[in-house]
């Protein structure tokens, strides 16, 4: 589909890489951009439309739906990372957290929206996902479960929506220069690199992005036995 003309809404719009999407959206001359955040009054980008959103409240999910039902492309990139390793936290409050915002909100945006993208022509559906759904960092294994369960949310909305022709895009990243990676001190893809990949995409009708080379170096590295080195591939 092209970004040209269309009408978008963009999860977590107010900061980030969901401020970066929205901005890029108009720029590529989408007609309507929408920008959903918990507080709307927190969306300032110039042009984009504010919609009250929390993705893990099924009413306002219902009602978004129902306000922007012109919507042709649907951009799932609220998300949350809690720093939780997987054994050693304290209870499950954080994991919690992740799955609910990262899998389960997804899951919720994806279908209120299914039914809107199903036109002619059809839309499409982008999850930002992360390098964290194929490696799991010990300090933050929950947050790596939520988007490994993501990944699969992202196959599963395909094969389910492939005879409609919507398209549904996943995208794959390392860390990215925003607050929430505002810790790391190591090498950051910038928001607008990925923005604009991500709409190439869309606009080539391609499924995935791997949007650096770590995350490219971890795709191909699913098919090695965990903890070991390239030399021990299953057969």
């Amino acid at each position: 589909m092209q970004i040209q003309g269309a009408t978008a809404l963009v999860t977590g719009a107010n900061r980030g890489l969901g401020q970066v999407m929205a901005r890029l959206l108009l720029q590529r001359g989408a007609q309507r951009v929408y920008g959903g955040a918990r507080d709307p009054r927190s969306v300032f980008e110039p042009g984009v439309i504010p919609v009250r959103l929390d993705i893990t409240d099924p009413a306002q999910v219902a009602a978004a739906a129902g306000t922007c039902s012109d919507v042709t492309l649907l951009v799932n990139n609220s998300g949350v990372l809690t720093d939780s390793p997987l054994l050693a936290a304290p209870d499950l409050d954080a994991a919690r957290t992740e799955m609910e915002v990262n899998y389960f909100g997804t899951l919720a945006m994806c279908r209120a929206f299914a039914p809107l993208l199903t036109g002619n022509p059809p839309g499409a559906i982008v999850n930002v996902l992360s390098i964290a759904s194929w490696f799991t960092n010990p300090a933050m294994g929950s947050y790596s479960a939520s988007k490994a369960a993501a990944w699969a949310l992202t196959n599963g909305i395909r094969g389910e929506l492939l005879d409609t022709g919507v398209l549904v895009v996943g995208v794959h990243c390392g860390y990215i220069d925003t607050d929430m990676a505002a810790h790391v001190t190591g090498p950051k893809n910038t928001p607008e690199a990925i923005a604009e990949q991500a709409f190439a995409a869309v606009e080539a009708g391609e499924t995935e992005v791997l949007a650096d080379e770590r995350t490219r170096q971890a795709k191909t590295a699913l098919g090695l036995v965990p903890g070991t080195t390239a030399s021990a591939r299953r057969p």
